[in-house]
């Protein structure tokens, strides 16, 4: 009896040392963070709805660490230390990701040693560009152009163009208390585009809202949008 018991107390404080040495790891406490960019310049996205994915080697991992942009087009993910490689899964986002010869997303590769800003180049299909967005006589007004960015074979038509406004920041196709588009095929000068739409009724009221323009493209689910804009009413 005495040496059963003696075992059990044995196997009691070895699981009691693994528990301890488990807790004691570090937490990671490096940031990699940035946006996507075309040419240095970012853009707006659908928050939450375009994925990307971070590979760690080494430690016995297999699958990505997924997360998604936010509508500011922007990243962030708190990491250990390592060597990373990250990609966009084919098919997301309003843009095309560098690609292998085998078609499958390329990746870029990541030392991480701290924390680090890294931006991500990408090829939109579109670029909405020169908008401005104001109010006046109850109503929210947009003008903008549509930069059409690839062409060639990759060349996709416009959808739609749609111009959304909300009572808070988070401003979409999902988020918005009014909306104005036009048909892609309805635009007459891409460089010369206007949309308004009429201020709704606010309860509780507020002198404010937020509007920015989103563009669809024929056979891409997420749009790329012009920068947010607070609008005084």
């Amino acid at each position: 009896m005495k040496i059963k018991l003696h075992y059990i107390i044995f196997l009691a404080c070895c699981v009691g040392i693994f528990s301890c040495k488990k807790d004691n790891y570090d937490a990671p406490s490096s940031t990699l963070s940035g946006k996507l960019v075309y040419n240095g310049e970012g853009f707006g996205l659908e928050k939450d709805q375009v994925p990307f994915q971070l590979f760690q080697f080494g430690f016995g991992k297999v699958g990505p660490i997924g997360s998604s942009f936010t509508q500011e087009g922007t990243y962030s993910a708190v990491l250990f230390d390592g060597q990373y490689k990250l990609i966009i899964p084919n098919g997301q986002g309003p843009f095309m990701w560098k690609q292998t010869a085998a078609g499958t997303p390329d990746s870029i590769d990541i030392n991480l040693k701290g924390s680090q800003v890294l931006d991500l180049e990408v090829i939109p299909y579109y670029m909405i560009k020169a908008a401005q967005i104001t109010a006046s006589g109850g109503s929210v007004n947009a003008t903008f152009k549509a930069e059409k960015i690839i062409t060639g074979a990759n060349a996709k038509d416009i959808d739609n163009i749609t111009l959304y406004i909300n009572k808070t920041q988070f401003v979409s196709g999902g988020n918005n208390i009014a909306t104005a588009g036009i048909g892609g095929s309805a635009i007459i000068d891409p460089n010369n585009i206007a949309l308004t739409v009429a201020i709704p009724a606010i309860t509780p009221a507020q002198n404010y809202v937020f509007a920015r323009v989103g563009l669809k493209i024929a056979g891409v689910e997420d749009r790329i949008f012009s920068p947010l804009v607070k609008i005084q009413l």
